[in-house]
């Protein structure tokens, strides 16, 4: 049996006050998207380069108390950031606060801003990944051995595209890929995970694949990347505007129809 097709909404917590960010969360759950998520950086990724902007997981902690059904998340957290038995700690927790609604979405950082601005080392592309490999599973570890355990196996959502390492990474730890780009990466991305699932002796069919869209490109988006194999499709909005979330109405009417089907 597939995965159902599932659409999340994207809050980047950018360029608006906590005030708009809460209701746009509150929002989301009650027009019916499945997940909500923000990221983890400590500055705008794109506008007003030094805009408003707030912390990731403490931002996490609020949101497992103002919904009642939605699950939620960073799409990523920066493993880089936070010491990784912590960091499962941290999840562990808002695991909890939540009943059980987190989804653990990790991937090895980028954003040399972020570093550099507060403290850390930014290394290479090589050295992060490689401390991502020795992360996850010293995250799983804590997890086993934190009193209580998280209420469920947290599914891990790992971010990125990398050929040689985060796809392999993504086939012995994730329970979700996400990728970027169009259709036709898509479909190249998940046939190379998939070759690394059968070279580990994982069914292909448990990871859930993940990609972001253009929430006002429907028609040209929608088809294809579920036909490259993406059920469940991400939509980025904008703090600037207030998260205006009109146009997702029509993606959760596809995703109903595709799962009545």
């Amino acid at each position: 049996m597939g995965h159902p097709v599932r659409i999340g909404v994207g809050l980047p917590p950018q360029h608006a006050d906590y005030s708009t960010i809460r209701e746009a969360v509150v929002r989301a759950e009650e027009m019916g998207a499945d997940v909500v998520f923000n990221w983890d950086h400590f500055y705008p990724l794109f506008g007003d380069p030094d805009g408003k902007h707030f912390e990731c997981w403490t931002m996490l902690g609020s949101w497992a108390e103002i919904t009642e059904k939605i699950e939620f998340g960073a799409l990523v957290t920066c493993n880089s950031y936070r010491n990784p038995d912590l960091l499962a700690d941290m999840a562990r927790t808002v695991d909890h606060a939540s009943g059980g609604r987190l989804i653990f979405g990790i991937g090895a950082g980028w954003f040399e801003k972020d570093y550099t601005e507060y403290g850390y080392d930014f290394g290479t592309a090589g050295s992060r990944l490689a401390d991502l490999s020795e992360a996850l599973p010293r995250i799983k570890s804590r997890w086993e051995q934190l009193n209580p355990t998280p209420t469920r196996e947290l599914p891990i959502l790992i971010g990125g595209g990398g050929e040689k390492k985060t796809l392999r990474y993504t086939a012995e730890y994730a329970h979700i890929w996400h990728g970027f780009g169009g259709a036709d990466v898509i479909q190249h991305k998940n046939k190379v995970l998939d070759q690394h699932c059968a070279d580990i002796g994982r069914d292909p069919s448990e990871i859930e694949r993940s990609v972001g869209a253009d929430v006002t490109k429907i028609d040209e988006l929608a088809e294809g990347l579920y036909d490259a194999g993406a059920t469940f499709i991400t939509l980025g909005f904008d703090g600037a505007t207030g998260y205006d979330m009109a146009a997702l109405p029509e993606w959760l009417a596809w995703r109903d129809e595709k799962n009545a089907a």
